[in-house]
C-alpha cells in the first residue's frame, strides 16, 4: 500500500492505496534479524500465527492489514485480506490491558491521552522497553492543525507489557502476534498499515451511553465524534476503507 497526501481544493487528501505485492522473504528475514528478541519471537511464534490463519481460512501471509482500537471498550482488532478486491476479514480481537486518559483526542504533550483518529504504523521497534512496539504517526495532518503547535506530543505506540501513558498496550504475547503479522504484510508491499483509534464501539449501547454522558456538555467532542463515526460506519457496512480527507480546520472528511 502507499499513502498519498495531496491538496484538493481546500482539503488535504490522506488515502492509503493498494500497491501490487512485492513480497520479499529477505524483507521478513531482515526484520527477524534486526534483534535477538525479534529473531526469538519469529522462531517461537510465526508457525502458530500461520496455523491460526489457516484455521480461519485466511490467506497467509495476508496482502493487507487494518487495525482498529476502541478506548472505552479496551479492544484492538486485527483485520486482514488476501488481495485488494476482497473485503477485510477479522482475524482476532485483543484486549487492551491498560488505558490512560479519557474520551477525546490527544492535543498536547503530557496529557496522557490516547490519540483518536486515523493513523498508520510508521515504526517497528524490536528493542522496546515494552517488549516489542509498533509506532503510530502521531501527530498526523489533522493533529498538526488542532494540537498544541509547540508541544503536540509524540512517541505513541502499540506495545507489549501493561503500562500506558498515552499508548496502546496489549501485553507481550499479543504484540508478538501483531508484530509478526505486520512484518509479513510490510514485506508483501503494504507500506502504510492503517490504525484507526475510536473512543468507543459506536454500535454497542453501553459504550455509546458512556460516551454520550461523558461529552454531553462538550460541543467540540460531539462534533469530533460525529465526524470520525462516519469512517466507523463506512467500514462496518463495506468492510473496506474509505478515502479520508483533512480540511483546513483539521477536521476529517469522508470522501
Amino acid at each position: 500500500m502507499r499513502q498519498l497526501i495531496f491538496r484538493l481544493g481546500s482539503v488535504l487528501v490522506l488515502t492509503i492505496c493498494m500497491a501490487a505485492p512485492s513480497f520479499s522473504q529477505n524483507a521478513v528475514n531482515n526484520i527477524q534479524k534486526s534483534s535477538y528478541r525479534a529473531s526469538d519471537v519469529f522462531s517461537r511464534m510465526e508457525d502458530s500465527v500461520k496455523r491460526q490463519f489457516e484455521k480461519q481460512n485466511l490467506t497467509w501471509p495476508p496482502e493487507a492489514m487494518y487495525v482498529r482500537s476502541f478506548k472505552f471498550d479496551r479492544q484492538l482488532e486485527v483485520w486482514v485480506k488476501g488481495n485488494s478486491k476482497e473485503p477485510y476479514k477479522l482475524f482476532k480481537t485483543y484486549k487492551v490491558c491498560m488505558q490512560s486518559g479519557t474520551m477525546g483526542p490527544k492535543r498536547m504533550e503530557g496529557d496522557y491521552q490516547v490519540p483518536e483518529g486515523f493513523y498508520y504504523i510508521n515504526e517497528f521497534n524490536p528493542n522496546s522497553n515494552y517488549h516489542l512496539s509498533l509506532g503510530l504517526n502521531y501527530p498526523n495532518a489533522s493533529d498538526r492543525i488542532l494540537s498544541d503547535s509547540v508541544r503536540p506530543g509524540n512517541s505513541i505506540y502499540i506495545h507489549g507489557n501493561c503500562v500506558s501513558t498515552g499508548c496502546i498496550p496489549i501485553s507481550d504475547l499479543p504484540i508478538e502476534e501483531l508484530y509478526i503479522i505486520a512484518s509479513n504484510v510490510k514485506a508483501m508491499g503494504q507500506e502504510f498499515i492503517p490504525v484507526h483509534v475510536f473512543p468507543v464501539r459506536y454500535n454497542v449501547k453501553k459504550s455509546m451511553d458512556y460516551l454520550t454522558t461523558t461529552i454531553k456538555d462538550n460541543d467540540y467532542l460531539k462534533q469530533f465524534n460525529s465526524n470520525i463515526k462516519e469512517v466507523f460506519d463506512f467500514f462496518e457496512t463495506k468492510k473496506q476503507l474509505p478515502i479520508i480527507l483533512v480540511n483546513r480546520k483539521g477536521e476529517y472528511v469522508l470522501n
